[in-house]
């Protein structure tokens, strides 16, 4: 299990890759994620609800009312283009980051 305090920073960046695909809802893209990441890291529901306001307060998702389900109005999530430009800074940090860790990684034996 990866820690959260390690992949906080990446939270975003995987919550905007899935809305890439489409627009989704909370417990979808939680599963997910649960899922790509073949269990190593489980999102917590109050992280992920924190990082969807973070977003939209920030203009890179928008929300908006989808179907009905067991009495629940469902809230879904669309990524803006502004959005689309902040995943591209996202990933080229994450390959400066990975260049940069890489080099003290080294096999112990």
């Amino acid at each position: 299990m990866i820690s959260s305090d390690v992949i906080r920073g990446y939270n975003d960046t995987m919550i905007l890759s899935l809305l890439l695909e489409e627009d989704s809802y909370g417990y979808e893209i939680s599963k997910s994620i649960r899922q790509i990441s073949d269990e190593k890291y489980i999102i917590k529901e109050t992280t992920l609800y924190s990082a969807f306001n973070r977003l939209e307060k920030q203009g890179f998702i928008r929300s908006y009312q989808g179907s009905q389900t067991h009495g629940r109005q469902r809230t879904y999530y669309r990524i803006t283009p502004t959005g689309i430009d902040y995943y591209r800074q996202k990933c080229e940090e994450w390959a400066l980051t990975r260049e940069v860790i890489d080099r003290f990684i080294k096999e112990v034996s």
